[in-house]
């Protein structure tokens, strides 16, 4: 039973994954061409439009890092610190709360929530180092004194 739990807890942390992953391919593709919705966004935004393609590397490259599960870890903090430049970037231009500013916060959940489900190392890590619970690894047996 707990092998089924196990698996379920996977594939819904991959799903979580995936959905970010696919926004953020997509989000970084398109800042390479020239497009009405990028150059527009980027004017409205405050940003030269010929930054689109710097941005639209370290983007790829963070995510590229969180894909590779060796990396994730480093990934997510990495798209963290990318995700909390766009929030600081839709306060400075005074966008809406839900719609702009805190959207990079619900990528960011999806990001951590999927990887914590999938990455048995997060998990123990949060269990120890938040909850204050002990990973399975950190205790030591008793060992009887005769």
């Amino acid at each position: 039973m707990a092998s089924l739990t196990s698996q379920k807890r996977v594939w819904t942390g991959r799903t979580l994954s995936s959905l970010a992953v696919l926004f953020l391919l997509f989000d970084g593709v398109v800042k390479f061409f020239p497009i009405a919705a990028v150059t527009d966004s980027f004017a409205q935004l405050g940003y030269p439009a010929e930054l689109a393609v710097t941005i639209a590397v370290i983007e790829l490259a963070c995510l590229a890092l969180y894909v590779i599960p060796r990396t994730a870890i480093l990934g997510a903090v990495l798209l963290t610190g990318y995700f909390g430049g766009a929030i600081a970037t839709h306060v400075r231009v005074g966008n809406p709360l839900f719609s702009h500013v805190l959207f990079p916060t619900y990528v960011a959940a999806l990001i951590w929530v999927g990887l914590y489900l999938r990455h048995e190392s997060l998990r123990a890590f949060v269990r120890s180092a938040v909850l204050g619970v002990p990973s399975r690894e950190s205790v030591v047996p008793a060992v009887s004194q005769r």
